[in-house]
């Protein structure tokens, strides 16, 4: 059997054994696409890429967070709330209070790890159920949102604030941006040979080289024209690239680390956790803390490219916004399977969904209903998914 038909093979069987991977988003995207682009020219331009991306890197960086929760088994339902509030102390803090802005971004943050802890203590010591503490922690923070603001109930930011610059101006140079695009798919590659070599060093199934070269070829390929094409116009924003660094850190830190390791082995059964030895409480703990900092930085994103915080920062669609990218880009509802990648995939996802049905004049009614079907699409395939997993097990 030549090599190409034997990756063939491994990728039929995983397909059939239930495990699709990101297949399906990735075929969401394509279409999602052709479609826009059939109905508005302007949907592929580089200049509206890039805005596009732009806007992915506030709710993206929250639905990180619910990446992490939903890998635990949990859910965090407060997350929006808790980027309001978030929002709120740098506005006020910043502006009004006349803190220094990188005081106020580290409070907001602070903020977010002391209401994670909160939350992970309610979960653990007095064994709550996540939906029931994070939702009264939704009500609970939109009224300390409210409190904050005040009486003005908004608080612009001044727009040549070095944050308010960040979010709307700052772009990777081009040549910094090529580089990354190198590096990461250098990194990809070099990442994929090692884990080959250590499963063949032990006898198991592993890809071979050439396959793992062609994967890192497409990558660099996809990535170097991405910035080629994307430089066209603004190019890369660099408040994109550090939510892609957030995911980079989140994927490291879950797939190298022993802590990484916990949080799956959690996800997988709790039970099985504690008997392995693994401190399951501080798990929880720290999943939650990480959510909530994840949230409130998000918010100070999201209240930067604004240029202004308000009520309605951190309304609900953010809140269920960043629960749907996470689920659509693949992160399991029951736990244990999932990937920092998720966030990404999904968020650009909800993303182009929005604003491809803004570009086509249609209202926000049908955006929700839209999204809506898409996220039932992705839970009812993870559920197949994960019964046809059951039922090859069995077999």
């Amino acid at each position: 059997m030549s090599p190409e038909g034997g990756v063939i093979d491994r990728v039929v069987a995983r397909v059939r054994a239930g495990d699709v991977g990101r297949m399906p988003v990735v075929a969401s995207l394509v279409v999602i696409a052709i479609v826009f682009q059939a109905l508005n020219p302007v949907f592929l331009t580089s200049r509206h890429l890039s805005d596009l991306l732009m806007q992915c890197a506030a709710i993206g960086t929250i639905s990180l967070g619910i990446v992490l929760v939903l890998l635990i088994g949990e859910i965090d339902l407060s997350v929006g709330s808790m980027s309001g509030v978030a929002a709120a102390i740098l506005a006020v803090a910043g502006v009004q209070q006349g803190w220094p802005i990188a005081l106020a971004v580290v409070a907001a943050i602070a903020a977010g790890c002391v209401v994670g802890a909160v939350f992970g203590f309610l979960r653990t010591t007095l064994g709550l159920p996540s939906f029931v503490v994070t939702l009264a922690g939704l009500l609970g923070l939109l009224g300390v949102q409210l409190w904050i603001l005040g009486d003005a109930g908004s608080v612009n930011i001044p727009f040549d604030s070095w944050i308010v610059q960040f979010a709307q101006q700052a772009y990777l140079p081009d040549w910094l941006a090529y580089v990354l695009a190198v590096l990461t798919a250098v990194a990809y590659t070099a990442t994929l040979l090692r884990r080959a070599q250590r499963r063949a060093a032990a006898d198991l199934e592993s890809s071979g080289a050439i396959p793992i070269l062609i994967r890192g070829s497409l990558l660099l390929i996809g990535l170097v024209g991405g910035c080629w094409y994307l430089g066209l116009s603004r190019g890369v924003g660099v408040m994109f690239a550090l939510f892609v660094v957030f995911v980079v850190i989140a994927h490291l830190a879950l797939t190298r680390t022993r802590w990484g390791r916990s949080v799956y082995a959690v996800g997988g059964s709790i039970e099985a956790a504690r008997r392995a030895g693994i401190r399951v409480d501080r798990v929880v703990v720290s999943v939650f803390m990480l959510c909530s900092a994840l949230a409130a930085t998000g918010g100070v994103l999201a209240a930067a490219k604004l240029g202004a915080a308000n009520q309605s920062s951190g309304a609900a669609d953010a809140n269920l916004n960043a629960i749907a990218a996470a689920i659509i880009g693949g992160a399991s509802l029951f736990g244990g399977r999932g990937s920092a990648f998720a966030a990404l995939l999904g968020v650009v996802v909800i993303q182009a969904i929005s604003a491809g049905l803004t570009l086509v004049n249609l209202s926000s009614a049908v955006q929700f209903m839209v999204t809506g079907g898409v996220l039932l699409f992705a839970v009812a395939l993870d559920a197949l998914t994960r019964r046809t997993r059951a039922t090859s097990g069995r077999a």
